[in-house]
């Protein structure tokens, strides 16, 4: 029976980023289809412990510059160690990838592919109109409708209703892959994702 994996993330987490690609190759090698789910997690954060980025003591920020360095190195992505918009709001992003929802999840994946690596490869600011609009048209979209309704009252509360899930699923970082209700948090747990979808 095909599965699917409820991928819960943030468009401008680095860790995202690294493990998108990879993520969507494994599924598709088994079949399996991807429920898309971008979350708030400054709303996450605080029902989870977790705290933000710029709050988190320095060996902390520093330790997670080696990892990022590795992963870089070891995936060959050219990933951006400090871009220039970053940190900012991963809301509008979000929001255009919610509003894709309508389109299908592989318009979703496109968006959110294409928003991951405008933030960690093009140094480009994803939480401006003009490259959210850039980016939907890029993956084969109506840029300027798709940016207009991920205005939309509708989509701000599917938005809110994916966080909340998270939350209640006992999500806490991005990005977070679930199957069957067993969660795998971390790009760098997709091998073990790839054993529950071949097992």
């Amino acid at each position: 029976m095909p599965r699917t994996v409820d991928y819960y993330f943030a468009p401008m987490s680095p860790w995202t980023h690294l493990g998108h690609a990879r993520l969507r190759a494994i599924c598709e090698r088994h079949g399996a289809s991807i429920a898309v789910k971008p979350v708030d997690f400054a709303r996450v954060f605080p029902a989870s412990g977790g705290v933000p980025l710029a709050q988190r003591p320095p060996q902390r920020r520093a330790y997670r510059i080696h990892e990022l360095v590795r992963w870089r190195d070891l995936l060959g992505i050219p990933i951006q160690l400090a871009p220039k918009h970053f940190p900012v709001s991963g809301d509008p992003g979000a929001l255009l990838i919610v509003a894709a929802e309508a389109l299908g999840a592989r318009a979703q994946l496109d968006v959110s592919g294409g928003l991951l690596r405008a933030c960690w490869e093009e140094d480009r600011d994803i939480a401006d109109d003009a490259t959210l609009a850039a980016v939907a048209t890029a993956a084969g979209l109506d840029g300027a409708a798709l940016l207009a309704t991920s205005k939309t009252a509708p989509v701000r509360a599917r938005y809110d209703a994916l966080t909340q899930e998270a939350i209640d699923r006992q999500v806490f970082g991005a990005p977070t892959y679930v199957i069957d209700d067993e969660p795998f948090w971390g790009q760098d747990r997709l091998d073990f994702v790839e054993r529950k979808l071949a097992a």
